[in-house]
């Protein structure tokens, strides 16, 4: 019987992303629609489902940190 090598590689849910950003998922899954980040994603079958790696989840709080300030929700002031 052949042994399945896993990968070095560890690959977290969306959920777990966005309670390490701190962030709500649904605020996660609208930067993903909206093309601000991009996880890699597998598809079975019909079902995709979103793959974050510690790139992905760096991206995330680079684009959480351009976006809010000051905590938790607060949105940057236009100048």
């Amino acid at each position: 019987m052949p042994r399945i090598r896993r990968s070095k590689a560890r690959f977290l849910s969306t959920q777990q992303v966005a309670e390490l950003a701190g962030l709500a998922r649904s605020t996660l899954e609208r930067w993903v629609y909206e093309g601000k980040v991009t996880p890699r994603t597998l598809q079975v079958g019909r079902k995709r489902y979103r793959l974050w790696t510690e790139q992905g989840v760096a991206e995330v709080l680079l684009v959480k940190k351009n976006t809010y300030c000051k905590g938790r929700g607060r949105k940057r002031r236009r100048s």
